[in-house]
C-alpha cells in the first residue's frame, strides 16, 4: 500500500480513538463507582440506544471482514454465516432477552444461581463465560493484525504483533476507566460508522453493475475460478460427508450460540425494564438484518471486482476482501478516491474491532469479578471491591487475548467466531434454558450442564484439524488430530443438554419448587426484577 493509504487511514483511525478516549474520560469523571454503574451503565439506556449498542457489539470484525472474505472465496457456502448469525436473533428475541432481563442482575450466573446452590454454579458459569469471551476476543485480535498487515504492505512481521498489542491496550483502557456506559456509547458510535460505511460500499458495488444483481453474481462466478459452482452449495462444505457434517455443525453453533454469548446477555441489563430489553432486541434485529444483507453484496462484489485470487493472495483467509474492494471501487491503488475510500473502510474496521473488544472484555471481567471473585470472597472474607477486581481482570484478559491472537493470526476471523459460538451454545445455553424452563433442575444438573458442554467443546477443538494435522492448522508440523470436524457443535451442544439432564436426574438434591415458581413469575411478569 502507498504512503497516502497508510497516512490517511491511520489519521482517521487516530481520530476515532481520540473521540472514544474522550468519551471514556468524560464518563469516568461522572461515574459513581457502584457495581450497577460499572456493569450495567446505571440501566439508563433507551431501547433504541441499546439496540444500536447491541448491533455494534454483534457486528464484529468476523462480520465485516471474515464473512465477506468467506463469501468472496467460497460463494454460496460463505453465506451460511450470514444466515446463522441472523436467525440466531430469533432465539434471543423469543427465549432469552426479556426473561434474562427480569431474572438476572449483571451476568448469566445471576439467572442460574437464583434457585441453586450459588457458589458452584457461579464458578462454573463464570469459567464458561470467560472462556467464550477470550475465544471471541482472539477473533477480533486476528482481524486487527490482518488490517495492519494490509495497511503497511506486510513490510514488517512485527507490525501485525504491534497492532494486536495496541488494540489490547486500548480495550483495557476503555473498560477499566469507563465501564459499561463508556463502552455502550463507543458501540453506538461504531454502529453508526459501520452501517454508514457498509451502505456506501453496497451502493457503489450495485452502481458498478448498474443495479443488475444477476450480472454481479455471474461476474463473481467467472472471476472466482470455480464457474457456476461458486453460486451453488458444496464448494467449501460439500466435498464429502465430513465436510457436510461440518456444515451442519457450524449452522447449529451459529444459530444457538448467540443466546449464550456473555457480552450479548449483559447488554439486556443496561435498560430499565424487560419491555425495553425486548424492544432493544427488535431494534438490533432490524439493524443487524440490514447489515448482513449488505455483506452478501460486498462478498460477491469483492469476488467480481477484485477477484478471488487477488483476495486470497492478499490474505489466505480472505480477511482483507472489503478493504481491497473499497480500494478498487474508489478508482484503484494510485487514485485519490481509492486512497480515501480505502482509508475510510480501514478506519471503520479498526473502530469495529476496538468497540467489540471493549464490550467482550467488560463482560468477561464482570464474570471474573461478580461470579468467580464474589464466590471466593464469600468463602475467604476477601475485602477488595468487585469493581476494582473487574478492572484488574480486564488487564489479565487483555494479556491472554493478545497472546492467543498472535498465535492464531492466520485463521479466518469468522471461523474463529464460529468456535466461540459453538462453546457458548454447548456450555451456556443449556444451563440457561434449563434454569428458565425446567422445574426440576438442580445444582448438580447446572454444574454438569456447563462443564459437560465446555470440556467436550474445547477438547474436540484441540483434537480437530484447527489445531494440528493440516497445512492451515495452528501447529501444522505436528499431528494429534483425532476429531475430523473443524466445528465441534454437532457433538458438544447435545452433550451439554444431555449431561445437564443426567446430572439432574441422578442428584439427591430436591429441586426448589418455590424458587422455580418465583423465577417463573419474575421472568414472565418482571415482578421483583432489579
Amino acid at each position: 500500500m502507498t504512503g497516502e493509504h497508510q497516512t490517511l487511514a491511520l489519521v482517521m483511525f487516530s481520530g476515532f480513538v481520540a473521540v472514544t478516549l474522550g468519551i471514556t474520560t468524560w464518563v469516568s469523571r461522572r461515574r459513581h463507582g457502584s457495581a450497577e454503574e460499572f456493569y450495567a451503565g446505571g440501566r439508563l439506556f433507551s431501547p433504541m440506544e441499546n439496540g444500536f449498542a447491541i448491533a455494534g457489539d454483534y457486528m464484529s470484525a468476523a462480520s465485516f471482514l471474515g464473512v465477506t472474505g468467506l463469501i468472496a472465496l467460497y460463494g454460496y457456502d460463505g453465506m451460511l454465516y450470514v444466515v446463522g448469525f441472523l436467525v440466531a436473533w430469533l432465539v434471543v428475541l423469543f427465549l432469552v432477552a426479556e426473561l434474562v432481563r427480569n431474572c438476572g442482575r449483571f451476568t448469566l450466573a445471576d439467572v442460574v444461581a437464583a434457585r441453586m446452590s450459588e457458589r458452584p454454579v457461579r464458578i462454573a458459569a463464570g469459567t464458561s463465560s470467560v472462556t467464550v469471551s477470550v475465544l471471541y476476543l482472539v477473533a477480533q485480535m486476528v482481524g486487527a493484525g490482518s488490517l495492519v498487515a494490509l495497511l503497511l504492505g506486510r513490510t514488517s512481521g512485527a507490525a501485525q504483533a504491534w497492532a494486536v498489542v495496541g488494540v489490547g491496550a486500548l480495550m483495557v483502557i476503555y473498560v477499566s476507566l469507563g465501564g459499561m456506559r463508556a463502552t455502550t456509547w463507543i458501540q453506538i458510535v461504531k454502529a453508526v460508522l459501520l452501517l454508514s460505511g457498509t451502505i456506501a460500499l453496497t451502493v457503489l458495488v450495485l452502481l458498478r453493475f448498474h443495479g443488475d444483481v444477476d450480472r454481479l453474481l455471474l461476474t463473481a462466478a467467472d472471476r472466482s475460478g470455480h464457474g457456476r459452482a461458486f453460486l451453488a452449495p458444496g464448494l467449501k462444505y460439500g466435498g464429502n460427508w465430513t465436510a457436510r457434517l461440518d456444515f451442519i455443525s457450524l449452522g447449529i453453533a451459529l444459530v444457538l450460540g448467540t443466546g449464550g454469548l456473555p457480552h450479548i446477555l449483559s447488554r439486556f441489563y443496561t435498560v430499565p425494564t424487560a419491555r425495553a430489553a425486548r424492544r432493544s432486541a427488535v431494534w438490533s434485529i432490524g439493524l443487524i438484518g440490514g447489515f448482513y444483507l449488505m455483506t452478501i453484496v460486498l462478498g460477491f462484489g469483492a469476488a467480481a471486482v477484485v477477484g478471488t485470487d487477488a483476495v486470497r493472495g492478499s490474505n489466505a483467509a480472505g480477511n482483507t476482501a472489503v478493504p481491497l474492494l473499497a480500494l478498487d471501487l474508489g478508482g484503484g491503488a494510485r487514485s485519490t478516491g481509492g486512497t480515501v475510500l480505502f482509508a475510510v473502510v480501514a478506519a471503520v474496521a479498526f473502530a469495529t474491532i476496538l468497540a467489540v473488544v471493549a464490550g467482550i472484555t467488560l463482560a468477561s471481567s464482570a464474570s471474573v469479578a461478580h461470579d468467580l471473585y464474589a464466590s471466593l470472597r464469600r468463602s475467604r472474607g476477601t475485602a477488595l471491591s468487585e469493581v476494582a477486581v473487574a478492572r484488574w481482570a480486564a488487564v489479565g484478559i487483555g494479556v491472554v487475548a493478545i497472546a492467543l491472537g498472535l498465535l492464531a493470526r492466520d485463521l479466518n476471523v469468522a471461523f474463529l467466531v464460529g468456535l466461540a459460538f459453538a462453546v457458548a451454545a454447548s456450555a451456556n445455553l443449556p444451563v440457561l434454558l434449563y434454569s428458565l424452563f425446567w422445574r426440576g433442575f438442580t445444582t448438580r444438573g447446572a454444574v454438569w450442564a456447563v462443564y459437560g458442554g465446555l470440556i467436550p467443546a474445547l477438547g474436540l477443538v484441540l483434537l480437530s484439524p484447527v489445531v494440528s494435522g493440516s497445512p492451515t492448522s495452528l501447529f501444522p508440523d505436528v499431528d494429534f488430530q483425532y476429531f475430523p470436524l473443524q466445528n465441534p457443535g454437532i457433538v458438544s451442544i447435545p452433550l451439554g443438554f444431555l449431561v445437564g439432564w443426567l446430572g439432574t436426574i441422578t442428584s439427591d438434591e430436591v429441586a426448589d419448587e418455590a424458587g422455580y415458581a418465583e423465577t417463573e413469575v419474575r421472568s414472565l411478569t418482571g415482578a421483583g426484577a432489579v
